[in-house]
Parts: C-alpha cells; sequence; structure tokens
C-alpha cells in the first residue's frame, strides 16, 4: 500500500497503527489523491476550505457522483485536515450538494438465486450462501472468525460491521455441514502455519494480540474464509494468513452470471438486497430485517418494500382490468 509520496505514506501509517481497515485506507487514500491531483498537485496543508468546497462542487457539477459518494470524499479530506494537517475544517463548507438520485436496488427472484449459486464453484459457493442466507456484507462474509458461527442457537455474530456497528444474524441450518467442513480446512492450515517458524499468528483487532498473545493460533481466532498463501503483513511485515479477497468473489459472481445466463445487473451485494426483499415477503417485519441488515435507519430499509408492491405504489394497471 505504500506509495511514492511521504505524505501520503504517512497518512497509511497513522491509519494502520490505529486499526483503520485496509479498505478504509484505501478509500481515503484514493479521495486525497484525487482532491490533490484537482489543484494540479498542490499539497493540501497549504489549501484548506476555499479548495475543498471547490472541489467538492466538481465532483457533484461535473463528476455527477452520488450523494454518498461526495460524502465519502469530504469525509476523507475531514479525516486529513483533523488528522494529519491538524487544521480542521469549517464545519459550515459552502458547496453544491450531489441531487443524482441513488439507484434501486436490483433483486432477484428465488430461482435466479438458486441458478446463481448453481454456477458457484466450492470455493465461493458457501461465502455467496452466507451473503444471501444472512443478509452479509462482502467484506462482513470474509472477515468472519471461525468463533462467530454459532451452531447451537444458529447464528453469526457479526463486529466491527458498516459503521463499526455489532450484530447477530441468522445462519441457514441448510449451510451448516459446509462451514463444520471448512472449519476441518481451517485446522489443517493452521496445523501447517503452526510448524512454519516464521508464522506470526492471524491479525487480533484492538490490540488484544498483546492482552491474549497466544489466542491468534487458535482455531476459534482464525478466519473462517483464509487465503490460500501467506502474507506479510502490511503493518508490521510479520507473516500471517489472511482472509479470502474480496475481488475474487465479485470476479466468480461475475462469471457465474454470465454461465447462468441471468440478465439482472448482478453484484455479489444482490444477494444482500435478495436476502431483505425475501425476508420480507416471507412475513418478516420491516423492523426485524433492520436489525439484520445493521441499518441505523429504517428509511434505508424501507426501499426494499418497493418490489412487494406488485408495481409502482402498489397500484393495478389499468390495462390488467381490460385484458
Amino acid at each position: 500500500m505504500k506509495t511514492k509520496s511521504p505524505f501520503l505514506n504517512s497518512i497509511v501509517d497513522y491509519m494502520l497503527t490505529r486499526q483503520y481497515s485496509l479498505r478504509t485506507v484505501e478509500t481515503y487514500l484514493t479521495w486525497i489523491k484525487s482532491f490533490i491531483n484537482f489543484h494540479d498537485k498542490r499539497h493540501p496543508a497549504s489549501m484548506g476550505d476555499n479548495e475543498v468546497e471547490m472541489y467538492l462542487e466538481h465532483l457533484a457539477l461535473h463528476a455527477n457522483v452520488s450523494p454518498r459518494t461526495q460524502a465519502t470524499a469530504l469525509n476523507s479530506l475531514a479525516f486529513m485536515y483533523k488528522h494529519i494537517i491538524k487544521n480542521e475544517l469549517s464545519l459550515n463548507l459552502d458547496f453544491a450538494r450531489s441531487k443524482r438520485q441513488p439507484k434501486l436496488p436490483v433483486v432477484m427472484t428465488k430461482e435466479e438465486v438458486s441458478m446463481l449459486l448453481g454456477k458457484l464453484g466450492k470455493r465461493y459457493y458457501l461465502i455467496a450462501g452466507l451473503m444471501y442466507g444472512s443478509g452479509l456484507r462482502v467484506m462482513e462474509a470474509v472477515q468472519l472468525r471461525v468463533q462467530d458461527i454459532d451452531f447451537d442457537y444458529k447464528c453469526i455474530r457479526v463486529w466491527n460491521g458498516k459503521g463499526k456497528k455489532h450484530r447477530v444474524v441468522t445462519l441457514a441450518p441448510e449451510l451448516i455441514p459446509m462451514i463444520r467442513n471448512q472449519i476441518i480446512q481451517v485446522n489443517e492450515y493452521l496445523q501447517l502455519d503452526s510448524n512454519n517458524k516464521q508464522y506470526s499468528g492471524v491479525w487480533m483487532p484492538n490490540a488484544l494480540e498483546k492482552k491474549y498473545p497466544t489466542a491468534n493460533k487458535t482455531l476459534a481466532w482464525q478466519y473462517l474464509f483464509p487465503s490460500y498463501k501467506l502474507s506479510a503483513d502490511p503493518e508490521t511485515g510479520e507473516i500471517r494468513r489472511h482472509h479470502f479477497h474480496h475481488t475474487g468473489i465479485r470476479k466468480a459472481v461475475k462469471m457465474a452470471v454470465k454461465d447462468a445466463n441471468l440478465k439482472k445487473l448482478i453484484t455479489p451485494h444482490t444477494l444482500r438486497h435478495s436476502f431483505a426483499t425475501h425476508l420480507l415477503q416471507s412475513g418478516a417485519d420491516i423492523r426485524t430485517v433492520q436489525a439484520q441488515l445493521g441499518h441505523s435507519d429504517i428509511r434505508t430499509t424501507q426501499i426494499y418494500t418497493h418490489v412487494l408492491q406488485q408495481g409502482a405504489n402498489g397500484v393495478t394497471s389499468p390495462l390488467s382490468n381490460l385484458l
């Protein structure tokens, strides 16, 4: 993740030492570099509120980004000015807000989900099954640890999901045999790694490695979907076994969509959309779905009700009565 810029490298080091996820680091760096390039590679320390307002307006008026994307860019720059530059941005920035309407979620039918899963190889079938069966995001699925699976209560504990929130979600009993087999494979990797003198154990969050120095080599803490090879920790350089990379899942789903001849614009996140919609369709109340998805605002969850309304706002077309 190191760059040719000492300034950007200082941001990487700051975020990694404070346990920010690699994905968050990559996202923030992307927007900070874009901001710097927009202003002809001026150093951010020589700029401030005016330059940030100009950049955010450019994103809204010329790049046509969504409100959420514009907000992410602002969060990235606010972080940089607060923690790196040590000169916080004004709370009253004046810039044009993006007004692009958010996209409605694409939802598969149950038959389409079945067709998609049927085209996935063993390596990715279980991950996709958990995303659809438990409403997990991609990163939540790949970051699961062995101990996050509760077979007794048939649930999954999701730690530090989006917004650093924890939640408990349902576990489809039909996946349990596959999960048990997956844990056997994880244990085989662990036994192999334990014989490697360079192996430093799995990465553990929030300095837990210091509090429990031997836990990182126990089965409970291993990733449920470990990478097939060891790699160096980007923060410390220690040799560890990370989890599956999310890009591999995206490629696998894209290929499965093609093989299943599905015509919808389907991504791994579509499995989560389909989980929510099918749960509502089965009679679950919207508050339950909200809790399963981990949404802070129920209005975010309500967008899934559109699929169940049999047309716009539940209106029956007059053509149906005519024919």
